[in-house]
């Protein structure tokens, strides 16, 4: 996988405006059922994957792990963040197709 490409429709996503940056947001998205997968960083917290998780699951929306940091992340969309609701289903299976079976970003190669 190339850490570029997941950047670049990360990007591209929050350009277009078919992203919630955030816990908050990403949960009102949920609950107004515009959400279509939600991604977390590597490095959230267990507590906030387990949130996430819990209220995917309620509305059976797909969660992804990145493999990405959270600083990573905000170097993508410009806002740190741990937790981010994907409102497109094409940016959506997008992002799941490029995280498929990958390392940590730790052991990832450009």
């Amino acid at each position: 996988m190339s850490l570029q490409k997941l950047t670049g429709i990360l990007s591209i996503c929050r350009k277009a405006g078919k992203m919630e940056i955030g816990f908050a947001p990403m949960k009102e998205a949920l609950d107004a059922g515009r959400v279509r997968g939600v991604i977390v960083t590597e490095d959230a917290s267990p507590k906030t994957y387990k949130e996430v998780c819990y209220f995917c699951e309620k509305k059976q929306v797909p969660v992804q792990r990145l493999p990405m940091t959270m600083e990573m992340l905000g170097g993508a969309i410009g806002r740190k963040a741990a937790v981010a609701a994907i409102l497109d289903e094409g940016f959506f299976g997008r992002i799941e197709a490029l995280c498929a079976g990958n390392a940590p970003a730790a052991q990832l190669s450009e």
